[in-house]
């Protein structure tokens, strides 16, 4: 197995927990939040998907698919390519409503797909490039980058998963 190998899993998996997590959910199960200043189900997947599109893009390139795909239409939300959910205060957790599960999933798989061919694109030597970021010190590198967005995105699906826990009880995690 080589280093593309395990992203490209790593990545390939997001689809999977957001529709495992998001499945046979209700729209109000999805914007449940636990306190006022807590994150719903919804509020959770937009942002992690928010976060690898716009994190992808920006290694990419390219335009993020949430203005160029009008994802944000299907949310119901600006086209602001800023607005990934980071900085968010409990204000404006409570006003974000889901849109169905369907969209969130329809929006992570099609991250996920451009996720997967820009790595399958990548050499390895890629790996090391230091992007231009000096707030950070070290410099981060794409493969750096490339494991922040995986994992923000792993720990953000583990945090719905709970969330769901904690809505429907035991039980709902049959595989």
């Amino acid at each position: 197995m080589t280093w593309q190998d395990v992203l490209l899993d790593g990545f390939g998996r997001l689809p999977g927990v957001v529709e495992h997590i998001a499945k046979g959910l209700k729209q109000e199960d999805l914007d449940w939040r636990p306190q006022k200043d807590s994150n719903c189900i919804g509020w959770l997947f937009w942002h992690a998907t928010r976060g690898e599109d716009a994190q992808m893009s920006d290694l990419m390139g390219e335009k993020q698919l949430w203005i160029s795909g009008g994802w944000h239409k299907k949310f119901n939300r600006p086209a602001d390519a800023g607005d990934t959910g980071f900085g968010h205060k409990p204000k404006q957790l409570a006003a974000f409503k889901s849109p169905p599960a369907s969209v969130l999933i329809g929006y992570q798989r099609a991250v996920t797909k451009r996720s997967l061919k820009y790595i399958k694109s990548l050499k390895g030597a890629d790996l090391g490039r230091e992007l231009n970021e000096p707030w950070f010190q070290p410099l981060p590198t794409v493969g750096v980058r490339l494991m922040s967005i995986l994992e923000d995105s792993i720990l953000h699906g583990g945090e719905a998963s709970y969330v769901r826990g904690l809505r429907q009880g035991m039980g709902w995690q049959k595989y």
